[in-house]
């Protein structure tokens, strides 16, 4: 996976987690948790990708590319 498909991917997750803020009525909890568990996932696959994380028991996130 290259610097360009990381950086794309992030772009993406970026505006559809914008887009789900602006446009989607959600208590202010809700959207909280929402963006939580989205920074998690993704920091946690961007460790993964640069490999200063192994593979974590119990959690499978899926390869992208």
């Amino acid at each position: 996976m290259t610097l360009l498909d990381i950086v794309i991917i992030l772009v993406v997750v970026g505006l559809v987690m914008w887009l789900i803020n602006a446009f989607i009525p959600m208590s202010a909890g809700i959207k909280g948790l929402l963006n939580a568990v989205v920074f998690v996932v993704v920091l946690i696959w961007i460790l993964r990708v640069f490999g200063l994380v192994g593979e974590i028991p119990g959690v499978h996130i899926p390869r992208l590319m």
